[in-house]
């Protein structure tokens, strides 16, 4: 049997987080973004055994808060991979304030309403894009040879990977937006999964810990 931790993380408040502005690739964090980061750097000292590798998504905010983290952790590369990049959103709304209209309505049918699975509403990338997304990254998490990694991803994303956790490929749509709803993810903060290799029965993903900031 051998079990393996993995530590996800959203990447520090962004100044568009901050002002609800959807977000395409580019932003920076803002100052809080980048205490945040630090702050949630320190609290791997409380876990046992030293993570061996830390792989970010290529998306500037996500970079940064990476960056913060191996440099507080003295670890001496970052990887990256599109793996953990976020939901690429409608190109329309991209650095477009959450509340206008046509924003609130392309969200609210893509996120806050029960649909078909292969719904698409623009050029996004929709829930079945999204699912075999997180199906490839746990293939890639099996074939890393590390026991202990740290992921720095983005809140939609990581809701995916849990979901996809917790219900395989039955996982449909409606599942996954009644999960993300009651699920929050805060900027900066962790979710601790294992994954566990059996031998004769099998493998297994756990959520540990969801969204802990302390």
């Amino acid at each position: 049997m051998v079990t393996k931790l993995i530590y996800f993380m959203r990447h520090g408040e962004t100044e568009s987080n901050a002002k609800n502005i959807r977000q395409g690739p580019e932003g920076h964090l803002t100052e809080k973004g980048r205490e945040q980061a630090l702050v949630t750097s320190q609290r791997f000292s409380r876990h046992k055994g030293r993570p061996q590798a830390i792989i970010s998504s290529p998306y500037e905010r996500t970079k940064e808060t990476a960056e913060i983290i191996a440099g507080e952790l003295q670890m001496k590369k970052v990887e990256y991979s599109d793996f953990l990049a976020e939901r690429r959103n409608p190109s329309e709304i991209v650095g477009h304030w959450g509340e206008e209209a046509d924003v609130k309505h392309i969200v609210d049918q893509m996120d806050k309403s029960y649909h078909v699975d292969d719904l698409r509403v623009s050029d996004e990338e929709n829930f079945v894009d999204l699912k075999e997304r997180a199906r490839k990254l746990l293939a890639y998490i099996k074939r890393r040879k590390e026991k202990r990694i740290i992921m720095v991803t983005h809140g939609i994303f990581l809701k995916m990977i849990a979901s996809y956790m917790t219900y395989g490929e039955k996982l449909t749509a409606s599942q996954y937006n009644t999960l993300s709803y009651f699920n929050p993810v805060t900027n900066a903060s962790m979710a601790v999964c294992s994954y566990t290799h059996h031998w004769f029965k099998k493998d297994e993903w756990k959520i540990v810990v969801w969204n802990d900031l302390d």
